[in-house]
C-alpha cells in the first residue's frame, strides 16, 4: 500500500540527510520526497511517499519520532488529505504540432510557461495519476526534458477549522 507521510521538522542543516538516512539504513525505498519551508521559517515540512504495510509504516513513524529535530509525524494515508504534484515538461514542437499539443494540454489544464521555435514548456499540477496520464498523452510529441516535484500533501481540516 502507498503511504504519504507528513513530517514537520526543525529547519536546520543536515535534517534531510538524517531522515533520508533513516529510511535507507532500514532498506526502505522512498518513492517521492519533497521538502519546503512552512509558514514558520524555522520549520520545514517533508512529504514522503513510500510503499509498505501497516507494520513498516508504524516502524518508520516510531523511528522518525525518536529524532530530536522531528516535531510531528502524520500518516496522511489514514486521514482525509489533499495531494498534488507539479511537473514541468519541455516538448519538441513546431508550429504545425503545437496546436495539437495545446489542445491536449488544455484537457489536463496544463499551462504554457515558455515557447520557442523548437520547444514548448508546459506546467501541470494534480494527482500523481493525472500527471502520469498527462505524460503518457504527450509522450508521442517528443519529451526533451521532464522534472517532477513528487507529492506534496496537507490533511484536510475537520469541520472547516
Amino acid at each position: 500500500m502507498t503511504h504519504t507521510i507528513s513530517v514537520l521538522v526543525d529547519n536546520n542543516f543536515g535534517v534531510l540527510s538524517r531522515i533520508s538516512g533513516l529510511f535507507s539504513a532500514r532498506g526502505y525505498n522512498i518513492e517521492s520526497l519533497c521538502v519546503g519551508i512552512t509558514e514558520d521559517p524555522t520549520i520545514s515540512r517533508m512529504t514522503v511517499v513510500l510503499q509498505g504495510d501497516e507494520n513498516v509504516v508504524a516502524q518508520i513513524i516510531n523511528q522518525l519520532n525518536k529524532l530530536v529535530e522531528v516535531i510531528e509525524v502524520t500518516d496522511l494515508s489514514q486521514a482525509e488529505h489533499v495531494e498534488r504534484e507539479l511537473v514541468l515538461i519541455k516538448i519538441a514542437t513546431n508550429t504545425k504540432r503545437r496546436t495539437e499539443l495545446l489542445e491536449i494540454a488544455n484537457i489536463f489544464r496544463a499551462k504554457v510557461v515558455d515557447v520557442s521555435p523548437k520547444a514548448t514548456i508546459l506546467e501541470a499540477t494534480g494527482s500523481a495519476g493525472k500527471i502520469r496520464a498527462f505524460i503518457d498523452m504527450i509522450r508521442p510529441f517528443g519529451i526533451k526534458e521532464l522534472a517532477r516535484t513528487g507529492n506534496i500533501a496537507l490533511a484536510r481540516s475537520a469541520n472547516g477549522s
